[in-house]
């Protein structure tokens, strides 16, 4: 007997085996594997469960899981329309098919068209043999029965939708449809479906990179056929068959690439893990930073992070200004490093000092030269700005008054509340927390910061902020870094703090802040719904000069959020607890700190001095409409002459007989007055000058 005829009778035995059903001869025969023994490549995908990144297998293939529940229905008809036609109705071998394959074999004595059911192709493809021999297929047959009897159609369609070859290291119909429409296979032309039916018959001959004439006329003979079966109409194919076919491989997503790499580091044993991230915001927040990057120099990263205040969950993670440039360190995770946070710790200084009954909002405070032992802070300006309230010091960022109010806190007390959320602070070797933590001489990560200020923003509970959409929820009580009405004193005034050049204030509370030699530049806000955190510097950390956080960090936040949504959540309304007061109303000890716990400050409804122009944190235009500048105008009320102005700490010879004059302001930018009577009243305000 030829080896044909052979081969027809092997045939026609399987087709009558498969009839009795066979699974159960196909077990003894053969061990079952249901499986194929490689692994799928591990993905990466958002909160909604869309892809952000997916890895190869070890072997370097790209074979991402799929369901046929994800996959175009008309991309899922025409392969069963193409490739069998009996799939939902045969036990895994089809007898009609295999009695015509061996009747024509009979005839020419040669294989004219095959048999394969998808069930068999799916049991080639998870066994893996290059032989083309008929102890291979009949070991695909044997293991047809056993998937058929196992399995249900579904598990074996997805099955074959995951390990079906389309060219190259490509596997899969997702994968597919990634690496050559660069569109998720959900919703599919008919050309691109067409296309997918057609590439694995014959993957390496028509990969449309290599060779788009074979893959196109691959694609218009199944487009044809599909007319013939009438599974679309012919005017539908010839339009179809007017679609281009892609050239080029298309690169496969890496959003969230560094948050991805470490999630998959942490759990080598999920195929899929879930992020909380928001896959449209990632990409929103992604383009933002690597356009602001370039602007702030060479060499130079940024990283943006964005919470749910409620939840802890990350929404989105930049860690770096473009994962591809080596010549930003793209690959360091910038979220993690460890690095100085200049005056964003501030606010924490000043919540503890409200929570502890030293200072309100309203509280004077001296900004002045003082030495606390032998450390003498200055401000970034080198300018001081008198008695000021501990409000305008916090939104000022003055750095006396910080001081001052951390060494009545305690630096150790700060540090171990901070401990006390999970937010550790890096100090030098052997060192332990003193004044200068409070001006940023300690380490902190971005991811902590923002953690701790989703706190301010949640009353003063810190949420488990994390990246694992499935993680478990943390036992115990709730972390807590400032008591309700002490988080919503800080909240408040850094709601008032004065916005970057063309933002909008009173929008969100933030703070910024840049380390000592202009290594790093921070931002970071919330409003009642979120909180963003926003850093940039080189990643070596070595000096920036002219690295502020105010035109280098501040923008980024700000531009953050309006891409986060047009409308801003209102924050929490004050406690029932909290104090309400004008500095002289205040109870007596409250009045003032330190030095000027002896300084009043006049209540204006008592005719006391009050500056009435211009008003405080308004943005005034200088310009007279020619091009030129005009002076800007002030004026009280109820002031005891003669008068002390200062402008910007810095004392004027104008003004000391008079109740209203003009100020020498030449350039824009922020302006704090401040007015001292004979009597020894004050009042400040600061202004936007344009």
């Amino acid at each position: 007997m030829t080896p044909g005829r052979q081969t027809a009778a092997a045939l026609a035995i399987v087709a009558f085996a498969a009839l009795a059903g066979a699974a159960s001869v196909a077990d003894r025969l053969l061990p079952p594997q249901l499986a194929p023994t490689d692994p799928a490549s591990a993905i990466v995908v958002d909160r909604e469960g869309r892809l952000l990144r997916a890895f190869t297998t070890p072997e370097g293939r790209w074979r991402l899981p799929v369901r046929p529940e994800t996959v175009d229905p008309t991309y899922l008809k025409m392969l069963i329309a193409y490739e069998d036609r009996r799939f939902y109705d045969h036990p895994g071998i089809d007898p009609a098919a295999l009695v015509r394959a061996g009747g024509q074999m009979l005839a020419h004595g040669e294989i004219v068209s095959g048999a394969s059911t998808l069930t068999m192709q799916t049991a080639r493809l998870i066994e893996d043999r290059p032989e083309r021999t008929l102890n291979r297929k009949l070991r695909e047959m044997g293991r047809a029965l056993q998937m058929e009897a196992r399995l249900s159609k579904a598990d074996i369609l997805a099955l074959y939708l995951s390990l079906a070859p389309f060219g190259g290291n490509v596997e899969g119909v997702r994968a597919a449809s990634l690496a050559y429409f660069g569109r998720e296979p959900d919703r599919l032309t008919l050309g691109q479906a067409a296309l997918l039916v057609a590439l694995p018959q014959s993957p390496e001959t028509r990969r449309p990179d290599r060779f788009p004439e074979a893959a196109r006329a691959a694609r218009d003979r199944v487009l044809d056929r599909m007319a013939r079966l009438k599974v679309i109409d012919a005017k539908a194919a010839a339009e179809a068959k007017a679609e281009p076919v892609p050239t080029a491989r298309i690169p496969f997503p890496k959003l969230a690439p560094l948050a991805a790499e470490a999630a998959v580091a942490a759990h080598p044993d999920r195929p899929v893990i879930r992020l909380t991230v928001d896959r449209e915001l990632q990409t929103s927040l992604e383009a933002l930073v690597r356009a602001r990057a370039p602007h702030l120099g060479p060499g130079l990263s940024m990283a943006v992070l964005v919470v749910e205040n409620a939840t802890g969950h990350i929404l989105a993670d930049v860690g770096s200004a473009d994962y591809l440039a080596d010549d930003r360190a793209g690959h360091v995770d910038m979220t993690l490093a460890e690095r100085s946070p200049g005056s964003t710790l501030k606010p924490f200084i000043y919540g503890l000092a409200f929570e502890s009954g030293l200072a309100h909002p309203e509280t004077l405070v001296e900004d002045r030269p003082t030495a606390f032992g032998g450390y003498a802070p200055k401000n970034f300006d080198d300018t001081f700005q008198g008695t000021v309230t501990a409000r305008q010091a916090l939104q000022m960022s003055l750095n006396v008054p910080a001081v001052a109010l951390l060494e009545a806190v305690g630096p150790a007390r700060l540090s171990a509340r901070l401990a006390d959320v999970g937010v550790d602070l890096v100090l030098p070797k052997d060192a332990t927390p003193n004044l200068a933590i409070g001006l940023g001489g300690v380490g902190i990560r971005l991811i902590d910061l923002a953690a701790l200020y989703a706190g301010l923003a949640n009353g003063g509970i810190v949420p488990p902020v994390g990246l694992d959409a499935d993680a478990p929820k943390p036992d115990g009580p709730p972390a807590q870094v400032l008591d309700k009405v002490a988080a919503w004193y800080v909240a408040d005034v850094l709601s008032g703090t004065p916005p970057p050049v063309n933002a909008r204030a009173g929008r969100i509370a933030f703070k910024t802040g840049t380390s000592y030699g202009y290594r790093d530049a921070w931002a970071v806000g919330f409003d009642g719904r979120y909180t963003v955190a926003v850093w940039a510097g080189r990643p070596d950390g070595t000096a920036v000069p002219g690295l502020v956080a105010r035109t280098a960090a501040a923008p980024v936040l700000f531009d953050a959020f309006a891409r986060l949504s047009p409308d801003r959540v209102p924050l929490a309304p004050a406690p029932p607890d909290a104090l309400i007061a004008t500095t002289a109303t205040l109870p007596p000890p409250l009045r003032g700190f330190g030095a000027a716990a002896e300084t009043p400050r006049p209540d204006s409804s008592t005719g006391a001095l009050r500056i009435a122009y211009p008003p405080d944190g308004a943005r005034i235009d200088l310009d007279d409409g020619s091009g030129r500048r005009r002076p800007l105008a002030w004026a009280v009320e109820g002031a005891t002459r003669p008068l002390t102005l200062y402008l910007d700490g810095a004392p004027l010879t104008i003004g000391a007989h008079q109740r209203k004059g003009a100020l020498p302001v030449t350039e824009p930018g922020f302006v704090r007055l401040t007015v001292v009577d004979s009597a020894g009243a004050a009042d400040s305000v600061t202004v936007f000058v344009e």
